[in-house]
C-alpha cells in the first residue's frame, strides 16, 4: 500500500525553531538533539528516516524501518547497492571536474601566450558560479518533476548541455584563443562567456549531485559522499588541469615520451574538449536509461526552501562554523598559492614540477578512500581539527623546502624532498576536505539537501 506524505514548510511548523538556542555537543563528539542541524535536519534521526522512507512511492506497510545505525567498515564491506551508487557518484563529481579544472586551471595558464594579465583577470570572471550558486540552489530543490526524478530531472539536461557546449567549444577553441581581442576576433567578454556557461552548468550540477548523494547512500555509509566528492572531484580537475597541462606541454613531451623533439605537445584544447563532450552526452544517456530514481513527493515551493535557509543561517551554531570557514585558511593559504610559483622562481622547472603533481595524484585518490573510512569512524571535527595542525606543519615544511633550494640546481635527493613535501600537504588537506564534507553530509537533510549542502560548503 502506498503512502503520500507531506514535509512540513519550515522548522517552526516541525517543532523547531530556528531561532532556539542550541545545546554544545557532549564531550565524546557525539551531536545531541538540538545542535546546529536542528533535528529534523539530521538524517540519522529515526523519525527523520522513517519520514524519507515513507514518501517514496515504493514504500509498504510490510517494509520495517531501518535503524539509524553509523558504520565504520571499509569500502568493500559497504551493501552492493551502496557501492554502486557510490561509484555513480565519484563518475558524476569527475565529469564535474573536468570542465572546472579547465576553466579555473589549464586555459588562464594558455592565456598568458595570448592575451594581457587584464583580459585574463576578465576571464576569472567564468569562475564565479561556483562560489555564487548557493543563489539557486533552493530553485534546484524546489522545482523538479516526478516523472524523471528530484534530481534527474536536472542532472540530466545539464549535462547534455555541458556536452553539447564543449562539443561546439572543442571545434573553436583554439582559433579564438588566438584572435580574442584582436581585430575581426571575438571579444575576451566572448570568450569568456562561454566558459562561464560550461561553469554555471557544473555548479548547478553539483547543487543536484550533492543533495542526490544524501539519499543514493544508506543513512549509515552517508559520509562516504564526501569520499566520493573528493575522488571524483579531484580526479577530474586534476585531469584537466595538471595532466592536460603536461601532455599539452611540448617541453614534457620531449624529456619524457619523444626521441625527435618537437614545438607541438600530445593534446590540443580542441581535441581535448571533444572527446570529453561526447564522453558527458554517452554518460548521460547511459544515466537516463540505466539508472532508476526513488519518486518522492513533498510540497515545499522555491520561496518555502529560501525561508529554510535563512533560517538555518541563523542558527547560532551554524554561525560558528562560517566563522571557522572563514579563518581556518589563514595560516596555510599564502604558502599554498607561492610555494611551486617560488619552487618555478629558483629554477625548479615546469616539467619537473609536472612529475612532482604527477607522482602525487596516486596518493590524493588512494588517501581520499582512507581519510573517508576514518570520518565513519571518528567524529568528522575532531578528524578535521587534527588534520587542521597537520596542514599548519606541512605550510612549515614547505617554506624549509622552498629556503634549501640547492645552488647547484634540481639533483635527485631534492626532487624527492619536494615530493614528500607535495605527499604530506596533499595527505593534510584532503583529510580536512573529506572531514568537513562528511560532517555537512551527515548533519543535512536530503529533501533540501542541494541547499544544505552548498550552504555549508559554501
Amino acid at each position: 500500500m502506498g503512502t503520500r506524505s507531506r514535509r512540513t514548510k519550515s522548522p517552526k511548523e516541525n517543532g523547531l525553531d530556528p531561532s532556539s538556542k542550541s545545546v554544545e555537543p557532549p564531550p565524546n563528539g557525539k551531536m545531541s538533539g538540538d545542535t546546529i542541524e536542528m533535528r529534523r535536519k539530521l538524517n540519522h534521526d529515526s523519525s527523520n528516516l522513517a519520514e524519507n522512507l515513507i514518501s517514496r512511492d515504493t514504500f509498504t506497510l510490510d517494509e520495517p524501518v531501518p535503524e539509524p545505525v553509523l558504520n565504520n567498515h571499509g569500502f568493500f564491506e559497504l551493501p552492493r547497492q551502496d557501492q554502486r551508487n557510490f561509484g555513480l557518484l565519484v563518475l558524476l563529481y569527475f565529469l564535474q571536474g573536468i570542465p572546472m579544472g579547465l576553466a579555473m586551471g589549464s586555459v588562464p595558464f594558455l592565456l598568458k601566450n595570448h592575451m594581457s594579465y587584464g583580459e585574463i583577470g576578465i576571464f576569472s570572471l567564468a569562475g564565479y558560479p561556483y562560489s555564487l550558486k548557493l543563489l539557486w540552489s533552493p530553485i534546484v530543490d524546489a522545482v523538479w518533476s516526478p516523472k524523471f526524478g528530484r534530481r534527474k530531472s536536472w542532472i540530466l539536461p545539464i549535462q547534455m548541455l555541458s556536452g553539447f557546449g564543449m562539443l561546439w567549444l572543442g571545434s573553436v577553441v583554439e582559433k579564438m584563443m588566438e584572435m580574442t581581442g584582436k581585430p575581426g576576433g571575438p571579444t575576451v567578454w566572448s570568450f569568456t562567456g562561454w566558459w562561464f556557461f560550461l561553469v554555471f552548468m557544473c555548479a548547478t550540477q553539483d547543487i543536484a549531485v550533492d543533495g542526490w548523494a544524501l539519499t543514493l547512500l544508506t543513512p549509515g555509509n552517508v559520509s562516504y559522499a564526501s569520499t566520493a566528492q573528493t575522488v571524483g572531484l579531484t580526479a577530474g580537475q586534476f585531469l584537466s588541469y595538471t595532466v592536460f597541462l603536461a601532455f599539452n606541454s611540448a617541453d614534457f613531451a620531449n624529456k619524457y615520451f619523444r626521441a625527435v623533439p618537437s614545438e607541438e605537445g600530445l593534446m590540443t584544447l580542441g581535441g581535448y574538449l571533444t572527446f570529453w563532450g561526447w564522453a558527458y552526452i554517452a554518460v548521460t544517456i547511459g544515466l537516463a536509461v540505466m539508472k532508476r530514481e526513488e519518486k518522492t513527493r513533498n510540497e515545499d515551493g522555491v520561496w518555502d526552501v529560501y525561508k529554510i535557509m535563512w533560517g538555518v543561517l541563523k542558527l547560532k551554531n551554524v554561525q560558528t562554523i562560517i566563522i571557522i570557514h572563514l579563518i581556518a585558511k589563514i595560516g596555510f593559504q599564502a604558502n599554498d598559492a607561492v610555494t611551486n610559483l617560488k619552487l618555478l622562481d629558483k629554477g625548479f622547472g615546469k616539467e619537473n614540477m609536472a612529475l612532482t603533481v604527477l607522482i602525487d595524484f596516486p596518493f590524493e585518490i588512494s588517501l581520499g578512500y582512507y581519510a573517508g573510512k576514518w570520518s565513519q569512524e571518528y567524529t568528522p571535527m575532531r578528524l578535521w581539527a587534527w588534520a587542521f595542525v597537520g596542514r599548519l606543519v606541512a605550510a612549515m615544511f614547505a617554506q624549509f623546502t622552498v629556503s634549501i633550494f640547492p645552488a647547484t640546481g634540481v639533483e635527485t635527493w631534492y626532487l624527492l624532498t619536494v615530493i614528500v613535501e607535495h605527499v604530506f600537504s596533499t595527505f593534510m588537506n584532503t583529510i580536512m576536505f573529506v572531514a568537513v564534507s562528511a560532517f555537512h553530509a551527515r548533519i543535512a537533510d536530503p529533501v533540501i539537501g542541494g541547499t544544505y549542502m552548498t550552504l555549508l560548503a559554501t
